[in-house]
């Protein structure tokens, strides 16, 4: 399951072209359609935009982009271009970000897939996510 894989690994079969961008980001998605319900990790998931840029990216050479198709989530206070960017708080939402924060500005550059904005306390204050103003996030591992 390449879900399961480290990146280290998972990098390697992409840039052995053993697997497309585009399925990492499918088995991470499967992964996450059977899971989120019950872990409400994500408050905006972005699976669909990241699997247009993995096939978009297929055609381009692995050697060129450092983290070529791995797939990551962020923090829900680091803004992602287009993209609401709440920190988790009712105070925030509604709002889309209209620049990439540069963090993600070289993450896009290295080749990296942005597949969602994740839960966390509201404006980082905490580190369980019993205090987002949208909902907790639970792990049942």
């Amino acid at each position: 399951m390449l879900w399961q894989k480290p990146v280290f690994e998972m990098l390697e079969l992409l840039k052995r072209k053993e697997v497309k961008p585009s399925e990492v980001v499918q088995a991470f998605y499967e992964r996450f359609s059977q899971t989120e319900e019950k872990v409400r990790a994500y408050i905006t998931p972005t699976y669909e935009q990241a699997l247009q840029q993995a096939k978009e990216l297929e055609g381009k050479n692995p050697e060129d982009y450092p983290l070529y198709g791995i797939p990551i989530a962020i923090k829900d206070n680091i803004n992602v271009e287009g993209y609401p960017t709440t920190c988790a708080s009712k105070i925030l939402e509604g709002y889309i970000s209209p620049y990439d924060a540069t963090v993600i500005e070289r993450l896009k550059k290295a080749g990296a897939l942005i597949v969602g904005k994740t839960n966390m306390d509201e404006f980082a204050m905490g580190s369980s996510t019993e205090y987002s103003a949208f909902f907790p996030t639970k792990n049942p591992w």
